[in-house]
C-alpha cells in the first residue's frame, strides 16, 4: 500500500482507475475488467511476470460509505527458472484482489495506519501496490518446473532425469587414496 495517499495520480498510467462513473452510493458497482502492460520488478530473484506481458483483470468496484472497494482476479504468465534444474519455467497465474480504498479526507484517514487502507487521489486510485502485493506475496522462492523435479547430480551436474537410473560417483576417501594409486600400479 501507499505510504501515504498519492496527490497526483497519471490517469493515462494502466493501474490508475478512474472512479468517476461509479456513483458514491454504498452498494453501487462498476466492472473493472482490463487488459495491462505488467509494471517492472514484479517478482522474486527466481521468478517474475515479464515486464510489458499483459495482465487481465476481471474485477469489480463496489462503492462502500469508507471508499471503493475492488475485488476479483488477476491473471498473467510466470517465466524464470527452476530451483533445483535451472530448467527453463514459463506458466501462467491467478491472484484474488480485496482491497478497499478509502476517500480523502473522511474518518478512515484518522482510524488507520497510512498502510492499512489504499487511499484515493479525487476520483484515481492506483492498483499497481494491491497487485504487486498479490502477484510477489505467492510467488515461491525457490520455484520447480514440476513438483517431483529431481535437480541435477551434485558431482557431474546433469540432470537426474537425463541420467540412467544406476548413475553414481566413485567416492574415494581421500585418507586412501595413495594406497589406491598403489594397487594400480602393480597391474
Amino acid at each position: 500500500m501507499p505510504k501515504s495517499p498519492q496527490s497526483h495520480l497519471d490517469p493515462r498510467k494502466p493501474l490508475v482507475v478512474d472512479t468517476t462513473k461509479l456513483p458514491r452510493q454504498p452498494g453501487a458497482t462498476r466492472a473493472l475488467n482490463r487488459v495491462v502492460p505488467a509494471p517492472a520488478d514484479l517478482g522474486v530473484e527466481m521468478i517474475s511476470v515479464p515486464v510489458g506481458s499483459d495482465l487481465t483483470l476481471d474485477m469489480s468496484m463496489t462503492s462502500v460509505s469508507e471508499g471503493v472497494y475492488i475485488t476479483g482476479a488477476v491473471r498473467g504468465s510466470l517465466t524464470g527458472e527452476c530451483g533445483r534444474c535451472l530448467n527453463e519455467i514459463d506458466k501462467s497465474f491467478a491472484v484474488t484482489i480485496a482491497e478497499l480504498f478509502a476517500y480523502a479526507d473522511l474518518p478512515t484517514e484518522e482510524t488507520t495506519e497510512d498502510d492499512e487502507v489504499g487511499r484515493m487521489s479525487g476520483d484515481l486510485l492506483d492498483l499497481e501496490p494491491a497487485v504487486r502485493d498479490a502477484i510477489v506475496l505467492t510467488l515461491p522462492t525457490t520455484p520447480l518446473c514440476r513438483p517431483d523435479c529431481p535437480g541435477l547430480c551434485p558431482d557431474c551436474g546433469v540432470h537426474f532425469d537425463d541420467l540412467p537410473a544406476d548413475h553414481s560417483h566413485e567416492e574415494v576417501d581421500p585418507r586412501w587414496a595413495a594406497l589406491r594409486n598403489l594397487s594400480n600400479n602393480k597391474e
